[in-house]
């Protein structure tokens, strides 16, 4: 009896291992390519999978995108220059059956593959283009991996050059070549910079200039048309006085050119008809006066003084 359960207890046992090795579960991103009596069966997942553990072989492959980094190959360019380069490929896995059928060892075969396709590009560029056109090559290198992992089941989806070391003369010359460049724009920065200052300068100044010259011309218009005015005004007044009072403000304007500090002296040309003139003017102020006792003007006294003549100036 006791014999019985042990065997039923072995039994169940027996079944309970063989039915946990028999599950597999896959994930979304996994994939298991089944083998049965070394024959590929197909693929199988997501999901839960019932497989026979005594006949039934399994490979997982992952279908994430994954990256190799590529240790750092010495190459030449076509220039015969040393440089080193360092990069990495990312890939993804399109078909798990070829992957696991066709390579043995994906991630060493794409290391060599590219190192030697990367020796076979640089060395139909030149240094300058290895340095400058990047994009380019990675792109190229791309492209060439591409054609060689395709056959495995394999996309290679970017390659990125992480650095470049070119040799050390070359770093050298580079600095020198990178600095006298700096120095030039520098100068020609300053050069532009000097030549817009001075074309806003000179711009600036001729502004200045026309609204210096239109001033000075409105100016010029305003003192022309005040002096019209006041010459207007003086002839308008002038032509209400008497020959008297002209007179009396010719002999005011000789005292005052006599008082001031000048060293020109103005005389008269004929002093005799300035002393003329004044006799009349004192005899007009004195049949003015007697007028105005005897309330009558004698018709012979009234008699137009004669206008004096005009007076030359002469210098001291």
């Amino acid at each position: 009896m006791i014999g019985v359960i042990v065997g039923i207890l072995v039994l169940v046992l027996i079944a309970l291992i063989g039915f946990g090795m028999s599950i597999r579960i896959v994930r979304e991103y996994q994939r298991i390519v089944l083998f049965r009596f070394g024959r590929a069966i197909g693929l199988r997942g997501p999901g839960l999978i019932l497989i026979n553990p005594v006949t039934d072989r399994t490979k997982w492959v992952d279908l994430r995108e994954q990256f190799l980094e590529i240790p750092r190959q010495t190459v030449i360019t076509k220039d015969n220059a040393s440089i080193s380069i360092d990069f990495i490929i990312f890939y993804k896995v399109v078909d798990p059956s070829m992957s696991v059928l066709q390579v043995a060892n994906f991630a060493n075969a794409a290391i060599n593959v590219a190192a030697t396709t990367l020796r076979s590009i640089v060395g139909d560029m030149m240094l300058d283009d290895v340095l400058s056109k990047q994009q380019e090559m990675t792109a190229a290198l791309r492209v060439r991996l591409d054609e060689v992992t395709e056959r495995w089941g394999v996309k290679v989806t970017t390659v990125e050059v992480r650095e470049v070391n070119p040799p050390t003369g070359v770093q050298e010359a580079m600095t020198r070549q990178m600095s006298a460049e700096r120095t030039r724009r520098a100068a020609v920065t300053e050069a532009e910079g000097q030549r817009q200052a001075a074309i806003t300068l000179a711009e600036g100044t001729k502004a200045a200039a026309i609204l210096s010259a239109e001033g000075e011309k409105q100016a010029a218009i305003l003192r022309a048309e005040g002096l019209a005015g006041a010459l207007d005004k003086i002839r308008e007044i002038a032509c209400g006085l008497d020959r008297n009072t002209m007179q009396l403000q010719y002999l005011d304007t000789l005292k005052q050119v006599g008082v001031s500090p000048a060293t020109k002296i103005v005389l008269p040309m004929e002093l005799g008809g300035l002393a003329s003139g004044l006799q009349n003017l004192i005899t007009d102020g004195q049949r003015a006066a007697s007028t105005e006792e005897n309330g009558h003007v004698p018709i012979q006294d009234v008699v137009a003084a004669p206008e004096p003549e005009p007076l030359p100036r002469r210098r001291a």
